[in-house]
């Protein structure tokens, strides 16, 4: 009788044992609801040299299925701002997707001096890898020179690179940076006499035969005509007048006026490159993207997917005529009918609610100078060759030596460090000397030393700015900070690059699977959209991310 008792109770504790080690099946439930909760595609559009006021000035020219949608269904941060200087396309596609700055990431401008091979350098030249879908140089490009991870490479390493990502931009740069070091593919817009879409081996030997056909049957030259305004000019009052001395325009053209026939100016403007700085080069972008979508399958399956998409028409716009320009205004009435065709195919082939989107910008951009001066705004242009004339005599007549300048570049001095070491200078000094002469000439704001950036830690101002986007090891010695709305820059059209709200102000939209419907009024910056996008997908943050996930946000 006892042994059975024993026995009774062994089986009972032996099956409460095997339960216990089982799979709640709750649990599982929520495991596939958490899956099931990430979105199928994730889509990071970044829009070149796009002002958040820009989404307020043309919002009654919006229809609303582009960014209207994104705001009427999604989140609207509507004081977002890059963090750091400079406000370069570079430096910006990089921080967006990295979640830091080049203090970190590397990239600290488009071109940069390199001190250790004593040349300039392009962000995403590279010599080792070679041209994929044309013979030119133009595809010898990797994203080799950025030192940390995107949230497009965690992705690839959560999923086993099982989730694909593709970067798209007429922009080579625009294109690579986001993708990241993992990407399936990154491609951008070849023009000259060719106009297509190429790669490099970084990703590829071949294009892929969707991108081949693409550029066989989908020929560019359909983008190569009569550019108008898309509605009756006089109603564009959100700009200024379309006749003024502000404007660039194209060659062969004697006034920076509507209409622009396209296929007659083509000759002069670089070929196809003319498409890059008209409306029509971010319809080939989007239709580019559209086919990668179908091309790619992307979002067809539970493993996350990214396509990011960088339309770079609106920067060649801007600097060629300026951010008051009826071409501005009519590019971006354009471009929000090309996203509404995208968001549409995105319900078609993703499937509404499937897919999150966001949108931002790389940078703004300053009023052109020539017009802020008529209205009276303090502004102007820096005389450059009177700066390095004076600059010259002073270094000559204190350290008797001429060679100790190695380049200027960015609003950055490079010294010539074995030079001053032989000299007997100290490297310390002869900073703290020229920091002390520039801070006195014309139209200088600040100076500082490379010395200052890395042993003093700011936390607010420029200066903040300044230091976020030093690196040690790439930045030069001096760095040189202009008065408001002066720049290095043609007497036409606009730019970028400072610190100020006109530079850093620019949208950031959310919409789609997990996002919030609302806006707010709190700061956010530029390197909370990488940390944003990791914790909705629930992956590891950017090996270098220095931003926070904008919780309220997230659904």
């Amino acid at each position: 009788m006892l042994k059975n008792v024993i026995t009774f109770f062994l089986i009972l504790f032996l099956c409460n044992f095997s339960l216990a080690q089982r799979p709640q099946v709750k649990n599982t439930r929520a495991q596939v609801e958490t899956t099931n909760s990430k979105p199928k595609l994730v889509v990071g559009i970044i829009v070149d040299q796009m002002r958040y006021d820009y989404l307020t000035r043309f919002e009654s020219k919006f229809g609303y299925g582009g960014f209207k949608r994104m705001i009427n269904e999604g989140f609207n941060c509507k004081n977002n701002h890059f963090n750091y200087i400079p406000t370069y396309t570079g430096p910006g596609h990089a921080s967006v997707y990295t979640g830091t700055t080049p203090r970190y990431h590397g990239i600290i401008s488009n071109n940069w001096y390199d001190k250790e091979d004593k040349k300039s350098v392009y962000c995403a030249g590279d010599n080792a890898v070679q041209s994929v879908g044309t013979s030119a140089s133009s595809g010898k490009m990797s994203p080799h020179r950025m030192k940390t991870t995107t949230f497009t490479d965690e992705n690839r390493l959560f999923t086993q690179m099982r989730g694909k990502t593709i970067g798209i931009s007429i922009k080579d740069r625009g294109a690579i940076l986001p993708a990241g070091h993992t990407a399936n593919a990154a491609y951008w817009f070849h023009g000259k006499d060719e106009g297509k879409w190429i790669s490099s081996t970084f990703y590829m030997n071949e294009l892929p035969k969707w991108v081949k056909d693409f550029n066989t049957e989908h020929s560019v030259s359909k983008y190569l005509k009569t550019w108008n305004t898309l509605y009756d000019i006089n109603t564009y009052t959100e700009s200024g007048s379309d006749l003024n001395t502000f404007e660039g325009g194209y060659k062969g053209k004697e006034t920076a006026t509507f209409p622009y026939q396209l296929d007659v100016l083509k000759d002069a403007n670089g070929g196809y490159d003319l498409l890059k700085s008209t409306a029509y080069g971010n319809s080939l972008t989007a239709d580019f993207a559209l086919a990668a979508l179908k091309g790619e399958a992307l979002g067809k399956d539970d493993i996350t997917d990214v396509l990011a998409i960088s339309f770079s028409s609106t920067d060649y716009v801007g600097h060629n005529f300026g951010v008051n320009s009826k071409e501005i205004e009519d590019t971006y009435i354009r471009l929000d009918k090309d996203l509404e065709r995208l968001f549409n195919a995105l319900d078609k082939e993703v499937g509404r609610g499937n897919y999150t989107v966001f949108l931002t910008a790389d940078h703004a951009a300053v009023n052109v100078p020539a017009y802020l001066q008529s209205v009276k705004i303090p502004s102007g242009y820096l005389d450059n060759a009177k700066t390095k004339k004076q600059f010259g005599l002073f270094m000559e007549q204190t350290f008797k030596a001429s060679d100790l300048v190695e380049n200027v570049s960015n609003n950055q001095i490079f010294l010539n460090r074995e030079k001053i070491k032989a000299l007997g200078l100290e490297l310390n000094d002869v900073q703290d000397a020229i920091v002390n002469e520039l801070i006195n000439y014309e139209h200088v704001d600040k100076v500082y030393s490379a010395t200052t950036m890395h042993t003093t830690e700011f936390t607010r101002g420029i200066e903040a700015l300044l230091q976020k986007g030093y690196n040690q090891k790439r930045s030069g010695d001096v760095i040189i900070v202009p008065d408001p709305a002066f720049i290095s820059y043609h007497k036409t059209g606009s730019t970028h690059g400072s610190g100020l709200n006109y530079d850093t102000h620019v949208p950031l939209l959310f919409f789609g699977k997990g996002i919030k419907h609302g806006q707010t009024l709190q700061k956010t910056e530029i390197t909370d959209v990488a940390p944003t996008m990791s914790a909705l997908l629930g992956i590891s943050f950017p090996s270098g991310a220095i931003g926070e996930p904008l919780e309220f946000v997230l659904d």
